[in-house]
């Protein structure tokens, strides 16, 4: 019997769209330059389309019972924040995250610390030695904790024919492939079809799986953009290396909220949860004061917590000004700029400006906006702002201070950490004011803030 032929196609990087000849741009998704040559079968085998779950008869809507999810706890609390209360009962949860950012220590070091379910974690980059070397610098051994190294996906689910664990971990989907697909591992095809065959198996077992995922040059998580579609779950672990704080980010999340962060360090026994993120960015150790730092409060997610933004103005030695960023959008920066040069007659111009976000924090929240100015201001003219004083708003183009969202939580948080003056929108806490233990001053427009704060 002859062999079945194969045929050549093209499948967008992107978005998973494939076509039987090369295209420059995605009629899908849109992005230019994404389809990569694939070598697909002319006839798929039965396995590849197997159910998707045990039963698949239509059931009225009316007759569905409900019931509470069952979740398992993890040991971090910031895992189980993210994760809407924990891990739920068959689900496919994906991690995303650079190289070396923290991704398989943040995982075994939770699964090492449960000590009553049975739990198999997959290898296929590290070695069974490495991974033992890791648990030693955690100081965790688990008995129950199954390692097992292998990228072959046949061979995996024999594997878990034989340990039947409660917890699979997947380290990283990228190397696997079946042997249903010609094409190798972390191609678009192999990763699309292993991620639904783990799929299938975590709905028909109801066994949690997670997928480590690597992230390409531009941030987002490698493969077909399909492959969010197919889990219930997206989390990205993101921060720089340079600093120790690395914040878990939900993406995506069926069975909780898309607003909640979870925070942790790196310190040398693994990850270290951060319990109160505004302690951790605010300098304790400031003996004198000095100009150009303000105190802002920003909210990642659904937590509230203080920043403290760092900014340089200096005469420009050379004929063009710098404008350097770090943990703020430049673009940003410059309109900010523009409207203390036009609305309050600020000359900024041909003066140097350099902007930080101390902790190495990148921060999109337009509340930071007043203190961005109020550092800005506060260098320029080498005047110190008290230290005990925060600021929320966010700035226009005609030099009004906008209202932002919760307030309340953004004005307790400052309270709870001890600061005695914010300064925020005028009207944004109306008839609430006096719930506060903290003096509250109101302004409108820029220059409101500048007389109220150096005069």
């Amino acid at each position: 019997m002859a062999t079945p032929k194969t045929k050549t196609a093209y499948m967008c990087s992107s978005c998973g769209y494939d076509s039987p000849k090369w295209l420059g741009k995605c009629p899908s998704c849109g992005e230019w330059n994404t389809f990569v040559e694939e070598r697909v079968p002319a006839r798929q085998t039965k396995g590849a389309r197997g159910r998707l779950v045990k039963s698949t008869a239509p059931v009225r809507l009316s007759e569905i019972e409900v019931t509470s999810e069952q979740r398992m706890r993890m040991p971090s609390e910031e895992l189980n924040r993210v994760l809407g209360g924990g891990l739920v009962a068959g689900s496919l949860t994906l991690i995303g995250g650079e190289p070396g950012i923290g991704k398989s220590t943040l995982l075994l070091q939770n699964i090492l610390s449960i000590r009553n379910r049975r739990i198999l974690y997959v290898s296929g980059e590290e070695s069974a030695s490495q991974l033992r070397l890791r648990a030693d610098r955690l100081g965790k051994v688990s008995d129950n904790t199954f390692i097992l190294c292998e990228t072959a996906l046949d061979a995996i689910f024999t594997h878990i024919e034989n340990v039947k664990p409660e917890l699979l971990v997947v380290d990283s989907i990228q190397t696997i492939c079946s042997a249903d697909i010609e094409s190798a591992a972390g191609s678009v095809s192999q990763v699309r079809e292993c991620a639904a065959s783990l799929l299938r198996y975590a709905k028909e077992s109801g066994v949690s799986v997670i997928l480590v995922g690597h992230i390409n040059k531009d941030g987002a998580i490698a493969g077909p953009k399909v492959l969010e579609h197919i889990v219930d779950t997206v989390l990205q672990f993101e921060g720089d290396r340079q600093y120790l704080y690395r914040i878990l980010r939900t993406i995506k999340n069926r069975f909780g909220s898309t607003s909640e962060i979870g925070i942790y360090e790196m310190v040398a026994r693994g990850l270290r949860e951060v319990r109160n993120p505004s302690e951790m960015l605010l300098s304790d150790n400031r003996d004198e004061e000095m100009s150009g730092i303000a105190i802002g409060v920003t909210i990642e997610g659904a937590r509230p917590f203080l920043v403290e933004v760092q900014a340089l103005v200096s005469s420009a030695a050379y004929g063009t000004p710098q404008r350097a960023v770090t943990g703020f959008d430049q673009r940003r920066l410059n309109m900010l700029l523009a409207v203390l040069e036009k609305r309050a007659r600020f000359k900024l111009g041909q003066k140097d400006v350099f902007l930080n976000m101390a902790g190495g924090l990148k921060i999109v929240d337009p509340a930071i906006d007043l203190a961005v100015v109020a550092a800005v201001m506060s260098s320029n003219f080498d005047l110190t702002i008290p230290r005990h004083t925060a600021f929320v708003g966010e700035v226009g183009l005609s030099g009004e201070i906008r209202t932002v969202t919760r307030m309340e939580q953004r004005v307790a948080e400052a309270a709870k950490l001890g600061f005695e003056t914010i300064y925020i929108p005028t009207g944004n806490l109306k008839g609430v004011k006096d719930r506060f233990p903290i003096r509250i001053v109101e302004v409108g427009k820029v220059t409101d803030m500048f007389r109220s704060l150096f005069e």
